[in-house]
This record gives structure tokens, C-alpha cells and sequence, in this order.
């Protein structure tokens, strides 16, 4: 895909994960919204994976740390074909493989994840297991940043340099804001990429909206011999959607009908303009 193609499969994700969350009438709108131009980058460009072969040893692994943040990234599998798209439509029912975290009944999940500050232990432990084995594969960990105050991250955070993990990627989600208010307030975590620094990590800093500086950072790793990196994706909370945007109440909310219909409204636009842009080219 090139980057219109990938900027519009994000858009249609957003449309996606909306509907679903509005039928099933949970979910978590803000942060799924804000990591969606990620896991498009990731999923549609970066990764090696085979959906056709879940398990793949060669494929690159991806962990969701912020799991609470499922949405995007049950759209995305189910768009790509690790299950039928149709299953959307079972997402946090009873019975259903789809629940609010990510879960290994579901091919294309490696790791159920949720409770914050599992995920890059997870990470280090699978970027290890690459090295001894001798193998290519990589190990993408999606991180929010009010996860950043678990003290779990930050024993990962020591060990992914000690092992000179160069096949390990660590994101943030960098969108501010958490469900009490605004991360700074909760916990402050400045200065965020300092510290990861000086844990011994490559850090990168970039608007993690903008596809292009994903796929530059993404398709650059390993950066550094002998380190892992940290991508700090500084994102918008809601992103895509007016009145979600930067607004905390949409951590855990469900869009009512009228709310869809101008969000779906408002990302059509977008996706109009994205086409005309495309055809300008």
C-alpha cells in the first residue's frame, strides 16, 4: 500500500471500530482511536505476518500491552481475513472469542494482555527467545502512557537493553490523557523520553498520526545495533472524530446514534478529500 492507501485504510478502520462499538454498546473509543494509524502502519506495511499461517515462526509478533484498546486491532484482523469480518458484529457479547482484551483463542493474538504493564515483559521475553534461536522475526509492543506508571514497564524497560534486544520495538501511545484527566495530573511522566534513554533504549520521537514518520520509524528497526528502540508516537486521543478529540470522557464511551452518525459523517469527509488528494497526484 502506498501512504494515501494506507492513510485511507486507517480511516475506514475508525469507521469500523465505531459501528462495532456502538452495536455492542462498549468499549473504548479514545485510545482505539488514537492507536489506529499504528497498528495500520504495523499490520498493512511493516510486519511480516501470514494470516493464511497465524503461527508463522518467522512472523513478526505484535503484543498489546494497552489491550483495553482492542478495538482497532479486532478490525484490522478481521479486515485482513484472521476471522470473518461478520464476527465484528459479536464483539463483548456473551459467548463471543471477541471480548474487551485481546485473546489467543483468536488467531492473530499472540498474548491475551490488559492488565497494564504485562506487555513489554511479555516483549523482551519473545525478542530474547528470537536472538537465542537465531531468528529475524521482531517484537512490536504497543504501550499507552498512563501504563507508563506500572513499575513492571520500567524492570522490562532494563532488561530489553541488558540483552541487547535490537529486535524489540516499544511504542507509546503518547495521547496525554488516561481516564481520570490528563496523564501530567494523574502521574507525571515528564521527562518521558529522557528516561527511557537513559534505561538504555533508542528513542524516537514522532507524530504518531502521520503515516509516513510510522512507517520511517517502523521500517528502520533495528536503529541502533546492540538496542532496542522506543517509539514515542505522540497521538490525539479520539483522533479523527471532533468531539472525541482530546476529551477524556471518550476513554470508555459509546457514541449514541446521532453521535455516529456525525462521526462516520465526518470520516467519509475525510476520506473524500484523501480521494481527491489521491487523484491530484
Amino acid at each position: 500500500m502506498n501512504q494515501i492507501e494506507l492513510k485511507a485504510k486507517a480511516i475506514q478502520i475508525r469507521m469500523d471500530l465505531l459501528r462495532m462499538i456502538h452495536g455492542a454498546k462498549t468499549g473504548h473509543t479514545g485510545g482505539s482511536l488514537s492507536n489506529t494509524d499504528i497498528l495500520t502502519a504495523l499490520y498493512y506495511k511493516i510486519m511480516k505476518i501470514d494470516q493464511q499461517n497465524p503461527k508463522w515462526a518467522e512472523r513478526d509478533r505484535f503484543i498489546a500491552s494497552k489491550g483495553h484498546s482492542v478495538e482497532s486491532l479486532w478490525c484490522i484482523l478481521a479486515d485482513l481475513g484472521f476471522f470473518p469480518k461478520e464476527e465484528l458484529g459479536t464483539f463483548s457479547q456473551f459467548g463471543t472469542r471477541l471480548i474487551g482484551h485481546p485473546n489467543n483463542k483468536v488467531p492473530g493474538i499472540e498474548m491475551n494482555t490488559g492488565a497494564l504493564g504485562h506487555g513489554l515483559a511479555i516483549s523482551v521475553g519473545m525478542a530474547l527467545a528470537a536472538k537465542r534461536d537465531g531468528k529475524s522475526y521482531r517484537v512490536f509492543c504497543l504501550m499507552g502512557d498512563g501504563e507508563q506508571a506500572e513499575g513492571s514497564v520500567w524492570e522490562a524497560a532494563m532488561a530489553g537493553p541488558h540483552f541487547k534486544l535490537d529486535n524489540l520495538v516499544g511504542i507509546i501511545d503518547r495521547n496525554r490523557l488516561q481516564i481520570s484527566g490528563s496523564t501530567e495530573e494523574v502521574m507525571g511522566l515528564e521527562p518521558l523520553e529522557e528516561k527511557w534513554a537513559a534505561f538504555g533504549w533508542n528513542v524516537v520521537s514522532i507524530d504518531g498520526n502521520d503515516m509516513e514518520s510510522l512507517i520511517e520509524a517502523f521500517g528502520a528497526v533495528p536503529t541502533v545495533p546492540g538496542k532496542p528502540t522506543l517509539v514515542m508516537a505522540n497521538t490525539v486521543k479520539g483522533k479523527g472524530v471532533s468531539f472525541a478529540e482530546n476529551n477524556p470522557a471518550w476513554h470508555h464511551h459509546v457514541p449514541n446514534d446521532t453521535q455516529l452518525s456525525q462521526a462516520l459523517a465526518e470520516l467519509s469527509a475525510a476520506l473524500e478529500l484523501l480521494s481527491q488528494e489521491g487523484q491530484v497526484r
